[in-house]
């Protein structure tokens, strides 16, 4: 786990900035959840023999005795939310949250043991429209970050039953190769087989390659709506490839699957993952009810602006308040809270902890503001204020304190 220090906190607030402009575009609204869930929830919604819930989650007793755990993705405890506050008898939602995650899996560059999340979920909504809707708002985010070299893979893991046939197609198929499979594969090829297609082993690349094809199950209404989703991608002009590979190994993902990925980050190459979970919301303990969603991760995102070398906005003052004498740090002080009143989006800092003029200015400098105002007992006096510039050859001027504002605006353009 790893904290983001202040020279880092900008590129943050930019990308989440930049995602929560993107995502209330399209009418989606928050839902705040806790970091802590019950660990039934993540075993049920997860599955008992995935990585996650074996090998990877923060789980432990509290005092009462129960199982609690910090949550791995949000997914799960959306639906809880919704579930245990009626947000979804009869009705349509379109929610969205972010915050931390928790993982105990190795660390490696960009993964990290507590990492952050956006994610988006839609309740109520059958058509394949919506999870077209879902690719288009990932295509727009990518967009207003100003990312490349970004390629969107797609699948369709078809109806629970054509799901079904081509899971005994599938396990048919790995019993007879099963002198091949790692001992992780073999564990799960009763369990849990469509994982085994996710294996990243290359002793295993052979017997995934010849294995059976998922889209050679899908059933008439599957082959439909996913023709109907990479109509209206290619439509709007997003590019894509059909991944027949790309899977979600739990029982309640159906028809649409996607994912993100980049090369531009080493191994670890998907900055973005979702698709349809229409049983989730049923095997909760809710009635069925259509649900599709994507999460993505921040700390990739935030690589990637790096690897891209996205320019940031400015966060540093646009002004440092340099005071000076009694008079001048009381005068100082009320005068910075006027100009905050009357120049919307300024970012001043005030001096504070006395220091000779030298000092201040070095502190001024060293803030990165573009330009200092000065006052001391004598400009308290007269009610002026000196405006010297930091970053240019611009000569100081001399202003009345009334002028000091609309000065600023004029040189900031804000």
């Amino acid at each position: 786990m790893n904290d983001i220090l202040p020279e880092q906190s900008a590129a943050w607030q930019y990308l989440e900035d930049t995602l929560r402009t993107v995502v209330h575009s399209y009418g989606y609204r928050e839902i705040r959840l806790p970091l802590l869930e019950m660990t039934e929830l993540f075993k049920r919604s997860i599955g008992e023999v995935t990585d996650i819930v074996e090998k990877e989650m923060y789980t432990f007793e509290d005092r009462n005795g129960d199982s609690l755990t910090l949550r791995p993705e949000g997914t799960a405890g959306c639906v809880r939310a919704c579930l245990e506050h009626g947000l979804l008898y009869n009705q349509v939602q379109r929610l969205w949250y972010t915050g931390p995650m928790f993982r105990h899996e190795r660390p490696q560059k960009g993964r990290y043991r507590q990492f952050h999340q956006i994610g988006v979920e839609a309740f109520g909504m059958e058509g394949p429209d919506i999870d077209a809707e879902m690719v288009l708002m990932t295509a727009r985010m990518w967009h207003a970050l100003g990312l490349r070299e970004v390629t969107l893979q797609l699948n369709s893991l078809g109806t629970v039953e054509s799901r079904m046939a081509y899971r005994g197609a599938l396990v048919d198929y790995l019993h007879g190769c099963e002198s091949g499979l790692d001992a992780d594969s073999r564990r799960r090829l009763s369990s849990n087989p469509l994982r085994i297609l996710d294996s990243k082993n290359p002793d295993m690349q052979t017997i995934i390659e010849n294995a059976p094809q998922l889209p050679d199950y899908l059933d008439a209404e599957s082959r439909a709506d996913f023709g109907e989703i990479c109509a209206i991608l290619d439509d709007a002009g997003v590019g894509y490839e059909v991944n027949p590979r790309l899977v979600r190994g739990l029982d309640y993902y159906t028809k649409t699957v996607f994912e993100w990925v980049t090369d531009r980050l080493g191994a670890q190459g998907t900055i973005c993952a979702g698709g349809r979970y229409d049983g989730l919301v049923e095997y909760l303990g809710g009635r069925p009810t259509p649900g599709t969603g994507f999460a993505l991760g921040l700390e990739r995102m935030i690589a990637l602006l790096e690897v891209h070398a996205i320019e940031l906005p400015d966060s540093n003052p646009h002004v440092y308040l340099v005071l000076s004498g009694v008079q001048g740090i009381r005068r100082g002080m009320v005068f910075a809270g006027e100009l905050r009143d009357a120049v919307s989006g300024l970012r001043l800092q005030v001096n504070c902890g006395d220091g000779s003029f030298k000092s201040q200015f070095k502190r001024a400098d060293k803030s990165g503001a573009h330009y200092a105002l000065v006052i001391g007992d004598d400009e308290a006096g007269q009610g002026s204020v000196a405006l010297k510039p930091l970053r240019s050859d611009m000569e100081q001027e001399m202003l009345s304190q009334q002028m000091a504002a609309p000065r600023l605006r004029e040189l900031l353009d804000i």
